[in-house]
């Protein structure tokens, strides 16, 4: 099943965020609570972590590109079901 990745909250007053990198390649798996990519708020750079295991199937929104508004989808993830 593919599930989607959103942009997070990373902050009360968080609105958008950029993706400086992504941390995980297409086809690549990627576990529960690892690094899946470092996103820069007006404040901060932070890595997001997976918020579940599956592969990495979509990249949506490429690093470095324009400010994503939070709850957005930045990617996907297959979980294999």
């Amino acid at each position: 099943m593919r599930i989607p990745v959103h942009m997070p909250k990373l902050g009360y007053d968080m609105t958008e965020g950029r993706i400086e990198s992504w941390l995980a390649e297409v086809g690549g798996e990627v576990g529960r609570g690892e690094p899946l990519a470092e996103i820069e708020t007006d404040k901060i750079v932070i890595e997001m972590e997976s918020l579940a295991t599956g592969t990495l199937v979509e990249i949506v929104q490429p690093a470095g590109e324009d400010m994503i508004p939070v709850g957005e989808v930045i990617a996907y993830l297959d979980d294999g079901s």
